[in-house]
């Protein structure tokens, strides 16, 4: 993957994982309930079960474009029309609703990491959405697999980070969220859209 494209993928991977979804609603949970210790068991299973999507997704780019030479451009339009529509879903949906605050006695970190990645992948949203958004950065030049891996590693690594930061701040960003939440929702419809719009035009 060239660094220009990376660095591209990058910022959007950012703006993917700080939109709100099942995934960041059960780890805003568990670090209110079990504090982010505990909870990045939630988000190691969590980052395993996108991983997971997103294979299943270059399986299937990958497929597609042994047959047709002309799949990668068509994937990118749709995928775009995709992003546009689930920016006007996010823009219309409520603000998430939090269990309140407080320290539990913790589950296992078997039992929490499981829910993290069933969490990710019982989304059936979820592989659309990777078939929809990883076509955007796919070079057809190059050799599938490490790309796979740039892609795959890259958004793991920033999950991480940005699911441990919601988890350290669960209890001061819960509040926040239920009180401008739709606001936040809204913007997030918008960086959709605008990735939806700009990035098969980018290539």
């Amino acid at each position: 993957m060239a660094l220009h494209t990376w660095l591209i993928y990058l910022v959007a991977a950012i703006g993917l994982s700080l939109t709100p979804g099942p995934n960041s609603l059960l780890v805003l949970t568990h670090g209110a309930l079990y504090g982010p210790r505990k909870t990045l068991a939630t988000i190691l299973g969590g980052s395993a079960g996108f991983v997971l999507l997103i294979a299943l997704s270059m399986a299937g780019i990958g497929a597609l474009l042994k047959t047709s030479g002309q799949a990668l451009t068509l994937l990118k339009w749709i995928g775009g029309a995709y992003l546009v529509w689930l920016g006007l879903q996010l823009w219309r949906s409520p603000a998430l609703v939090l269990r309140p605050a407080g320290l539990q006695p913790a589950q296992p970190a078997s039992a929490l990491a499981r829910q993290g990645f069933l969490a990710a992948v019982s989304n059936p949203k979820a592989l659309l959405f990777y078939g929809a958004f990883l076509p955007q950065f796919i070079d057809p030049a190059r050799a599938l697999w490490p790309q796979f891996l740039v892609m795959a590693g890259t958004f793991a690594v920033i999950e991480i980070l940005v699911e441990g930061a919601l988890a350290t701040l669960a209890a001061r960003v819960r509040p926040w969220l239920e009180r401008t939440g739709q606001r936040f929702n809204r913007s997030c419809g918008i960086l959709f859209a605008l990735m939806g719009v700009a990035l098969p035009m980018s290539h």
